[in-house]
């Protein structure tokens, strides 16, 4: 086990932090993996899924086949704090941590390759495209489950807020389903002086952001978590001009599949009278992404055991809440068993903000 080399993973992840790349573009990232990979002498394959990266490590005797998995890609946000590892890619930064699940897995590289005194194989999936392009399907239509023989598949995420190096999974359902709206409200339009000779299309969108968050509010379970955000709104490019068309763009997710047909279908039905009631048009596009994540029972409790063997069972939450982010390793689990976990990144500061932000950073 003492075939980690901190230091090296440390430099690992703050080059990758530097040198950030976006879904499915990930050549850099994906080349310097397979480098790693291949100075451990473990069986290399790449270009799965289009950047995917994976490596075989075989056990010195029979036993199951189990995936690790990592995602690679940024996101398209402009980083703010000044760091030494601070991206160099303007518009583009790690804000969620996958450089740190890349040096992760590659750290599980080294201690799993060093000494393969262990029934089975691991494979290593490196991942490309998990935020919100679906690198995970494109590595299962590229055939990775079966190629490799995977049977069981585990994936770790850093979560800022829960103290560092504190580790929390559940049965069930860890994460949500991710759909996206697409809105698009159109009326003659005129001028501002007289309304009541136009369809005000940022009247009706207004009454549409209000009338949607009813939907969790009034009209779903209130023991099912969900959220349904309105997060653009564009329209018009003047002041005395209603104009004649309104896009709004916006997400629901939820942790229950039942609540996510619910949602679905009254998005239709509001977006629907409130366009009659403002007599504007709408066209509605309601696109399902990502499914929930769902964890198999006893792959949840493996992972749980796991971890309380490292750091103590006081540190380990066997049964924490969902959150309503998404994955799309949810994929992966409706092809296998396996699990989902989380691992704390430390509280949120000014130095370190949670994911998805331009302070954010991965706790080394």
């Amino acid at each position: 086990m003492s075939a980690l080399d901190v230091d090296g993973l440390r430099a690992l992840r703050r080059d990758l932090h530097a040198h950030p790349e976006l879904a499915f573009a990930e050549h850099r990232t994906a080349g310097i993996v397979a480098a790693q990979l291949h100075d451990l002498d473990i069986e290399v394959s790449s270009g799965i899924g289009g950047t995917g990266v994976v490596g075989v490590i075989r056990g010195n005797s029979p036993g199951p086949t189990v995936a690790l998995r990592a995602d690679m890609d940024a996101l398209p946000i402009t980083e703010e704090i000044a760091r030494d590892h601070k991206s160099t890619i303007e518009g583009v930064m790690h804000a969620c941590g996958h450089d740190g699940h890349c040096a992760m897995l590659v750290g599980a590289a080294q201690i799993l390759s060093a000494d393969r005194d262990f029934a089975g194989t691991v494979v290593l999936v490196f991942q490309p495209a998990e935020e919100g392009a679906a690198g995970a399907p494109a590595m299962i239509d590229d055939g990775v489950l079966d190629r490799f023989g995977i049977e069981e598949i585990y994936g770790i995420h850093n979560i800022p807020g829960i103290p560092a190096g504190d580790f929390a999974v559940r049965p069930g359902t860890q994460l949500a389903s991710f759909d996206d709206l697409d809105i698009v409200l159109t009326a003659p339009g005129g001028h501002a002086m007289a309304p009541h000779l136009t369809g005000d299309v940022i009247v009706a969108g207004s009454a549409l952001v209000t009338a949607l968050q009813t939907i969790v509010a009034r009209r779903l379970d209130p023991r099912v978590p969900a959220v349904v955000s309105i997060t653009q709104f564009n329209a018009g490019s003047t002041n005395n001009v209603i104009p004649p068309r309104a896009h709004l763009r916006g997400t629901a997710r939820c942790l229950d599949a039942h609540s996510r047909d619910e949602i679905e279908r009254l998005v239709t039905e509001i977006c629907t009278s409130v366009a009659a009631a403002h007599g504007v048009e709408v066209d509605l596009t309601y696109e399902r992404r990502y499914p929930c994540t769902v964890n198999d029972p006893e792959c949840a409790a493996r992972a749980a055991r796991v971890a309380a063997q490292v750091v103590g069972d006081g540190r380990v939450d066997p049964d924490c809440d969902g959150i309503l982010a998404a994955e799309d390793f949810a994929f992966f689990l409706q092809q296998i068993p396996g699990a989902y976990a989380f691992i704390g990144n430390g509280p949120v500061t000014e130095q370190s903000g949670p994911v998805h932000n331009p302070a954010y950073d991965f706790n080394d």
